[in-house]
């Protein structure tokens, strides 16, 4: 239970996320904008593959359920 004028964990928690997830879109668009600036030159290769790796760790964390 909440008291007026004080946080609990569960609504700093609710907070962080929150900002997370903000921070996360703002990064997301930052570097949606950066990427057609970008030249890899002979590194082209490294870099997609590194980034299709990146993708498939993140997709394998997120699936799932949750444990509770």
């Amino acid at each position: 239970m909440q008291i007026k004028n004080k946080f609990d964990i569960e609504s700093l928690i609710k907070i962080l996320k929150g900002a997370g997830i903000a921070g996360g879109a703002v990064a997301i668009i930052y570097i949606l904008e950066a990427i057609p600036n970008l030249d890899f030159g002979a590194y082209s290769v490294l870099v997609v593959g590194i980034c299709s790796v990146l993708i498939n760790a993140v997709r394998e964390y997120l699936k799932g359920k949750t444990s509770e």
